[in-house]
């Protein structure tokens, strides 16, 4: 009998490990680090070509300044959606970088917009105060905005950058910390495309 309720066990522990692996997109893992509540990954890069991207992506919300956002005002540009929340380190640690793609691309078309279904307008506004965030974050508490766009591309991770073409469709998402150079690259050729 204590043979059985081993057995048992064990094969109740690797189905578990089996459902938890494949929640993962693309072969992508994601592990919890230390209980700290954001999900790491690797900064992979998924991008679609043009006649395979899905959407477009509805989305909209209220920020923390209490404005109504919503990317379909932006369509005819590319959107960069970023899913943060301020005691998130790789969050903290792509802040700048995310900040210098808004500045540096402001005049070209391109609109960056952060979800955050976590924290409260003092977290979120004293985070976007110490890194300078000219940006707007949709306040997510319900989480509707994140719902929305894991209707068309998942979303493994925090953070999680995605791309929407001047069309409002899923060009590229990266899971993890968005490499500087990486969203550049994907910001610029969607840019390069035709509306």
């Amino acid at each position: 009998m204590r043979a059985r309720i081993l057995a048992a066990a064990v094969l109740t522990a690797g189905l578990a490990a089996g459902v938890l692996a494949g929640c993962s997109d693309d072969g992508q893992g994601s592990n919890d680090v230390s209980n700290q509540g954001f999900v790491s990954s690797d900064g992979a890069v998924k991008t679609w070509p043009a006649g395979d991207r899905k959407g477009p992506v509805a989305l909209q919300g209220t920020d923390f300044a209490g404005k109504q956002q919503d990317v379909a005002d932006w369509l005819g540009d590319v959107v960069v959606v970023n899913t943060w929340y301020a005691n998130c380190p790789p969050c903290r640690a792509e802040a700048s970088d995310l900040v210098g793609v808004a500045n540096d691309y402001a005049n070209q078309g391109v609109h960056v917009i952060g979800l955050n279904g976590t924290d409260e307008a003092a977290d979120a506004d004293a985070f976007a105060r110490k890194y300078d965030v000219p940006y707007p974050s949709i306040k997510d508490n319900t989480g509707a905005a994140v719902a929305a766009l894991q209707g068309v591309v998942p979303i493994n991770a925090v953070p999680t950058t995605v791309v929407l073409d001047r069309e409002g469709k899923v060009g590229a998402r990266i899971l993890g910390i968005a490499d500087a150079s990486t969203l550049r690259g994907v910001i610029d050729d969607l840019l390069a495309e035709s509306a």
